[in-house]
């Protein structure tokens, strides 16, 4: 993520968004990237299933990026994330339905240590760029629990088990 600017207005961080698996481009463009944020930092230490219309106490069910207005239920970019042997992880794009189904589009296999490694240098970004700021987002606990994240993921870098 490059560019991260803030919307007072709307109270959500935008940047440009370019996530690549083994090459290939999956997400190109401009993203409020904070409403999903805590969801995609998440992922790299449990399992993922998504809902875009879950409440924003249920942040962990969030898209991981989603359009630039900020609103979750505009057009957004989910991914189931299941941990499986041999230090991987498996993220399947997926298009959400209202009533909790979703159909399956590409599944990407990743290095899940390479993985949280990346999330947390996001975290730590994140952390730093808002600080400054009036940033009052509609998940009130945003900062709390990516600060939460962080840490967890900074430990399970030592881990040997990678956190699970």
């Amino acid at each position: 993520m490059s560019g991260m600017s803030f919307d007072s207005g709307l109270q959500i961080v935008q940047a440009d968004v370019l996530l690549s698996i083994d090459g290939e481009t999956v997400i190109e463009e401009p993203l409020c990237i904070d409403v999903g944020l805590p969801a995609l930092l998440l992922s790299g230490l449990e399992e993922m299933e998504p809902y875009r219309w879950a409440p924003a106490n249920e942040w962990r069910r969030m898209p991981f990026f989603v359009c630039g207005c900020g609103d979750p239920e505009c057009r957004g970019y989910s991914f189931r994330v299941k941990h499986t042997g041999g230090g991987q992880s498996e993220w399947t794009l997926v298009e959400e339905a209202e009533d909790g189904t979703y159909r399956e589009h590409e599944t990407y296999r990743i290095s899940a240590d390479e993985c949280r490694t990346q999330l947390l240098e996001l975290g730590e970004r994140f952390l730093a760029f808002v600080e400054p700021l009036d940033y009052n987002p509609y998940f009130a606990d945003t900062v709390p629990v990516v600060k939460e994240l962080v840490a967890r993921l900074k430990h399970s870098a030592g881990g040997a088990d990678g956190g699970r």
